[in-house]
């Protein structure tokens, strides 16, 4: 079972994700391009901090919570030696650096092509699984909805029943993963459960406990 979990990102996501792994009772490390940014959050936050290599080489598993353009960048500064074997959850989005067009999000992955694809392509001895990106971060961790327990989506190759339990932020609430679907989703869809009312256990049973 991961314990130790390193989150590369220093943003508000990775920020939210970082703190609630450790409220979680996680061991957590974040880390950076530059971790001197990181100085004011990891005092504040008891959270250790560190560049993106540090982060990947103590990690069990590990958060990926940087923008979609710099994705397979940070994981190349990660180290390819530093990920073999270990869950990485992406938390990343294809969004394109041009501006929205009549009101929509541009991508820089095609209908028939995904950014966790690429990922794993370029990073084949670590198991990807895609969550949370289809929430902002304010319901990522311990979220609550008038109408009920929400459902987060995960999906992936190798690595769906660690990330599972990393994936159920608060209690009743539960992941819903298959290797296929939504598998090439830019934006995965948050819905809420037609099981609201009971517990349900997640087919694959490691960010499940966030939602706690």
């Amino acid at each position: 079972m991961i314990q130790r979990y390193g989150v590369l990102g220093s943003g508000q996501v990775g920020q939210t994700l970082a703190k609630g792994l450790k409220k979680h009772g996680y061991q957590v490390m974040i880390g950076s391009r530059t971790p001197a940014k990181l100085a004011e959050f990891g005092k504040a936050s008891g959270i250790a901090t560190g560049s993106f290599r540090d982060v990947s080489k103590w990690a069990e598993g590990l958060v990926l919570a940087v923008g979609g353009t710099v994705a397979q960048q940070a994981l190349e500064e990660a180290g390819k030696a530093n990920l073999k074997g270990k869950l990485v959850i992406d938390v990343t989005n294809p969004i394109a650096k041009e501006p929205p067009e009549d009101g929509v999000v541009r991508f820089f992955t095609g209908p028939n092509d995904s950014l966790m694809e690429r990922l794993q392509k370029a990073f084949p001895d670590a198991r990807f699984v895609k969550a949370f990106s289809c929430v902002g971060n304010a319901f990522m961790v311990n979220p609550s909805f008038p109408a009920g327990k929400p459902t987060m989506f995960y999906c992936g190759e190798a690595g769906r029943r660690a990330a599972a339990r990393a994936v159920r932020l608060r209690p009743g609430g539960h992941g819903e993963g298959d290797r296929g679907a939504g598998h090439r989703a830019p934006l995965p869809a948050l819905v809420h459960s037609r099981d609201a009312g009971r517990q349900v256990e997640p087919r694959l049973p490691a960010a499940q406990d966030l939602r706690r």
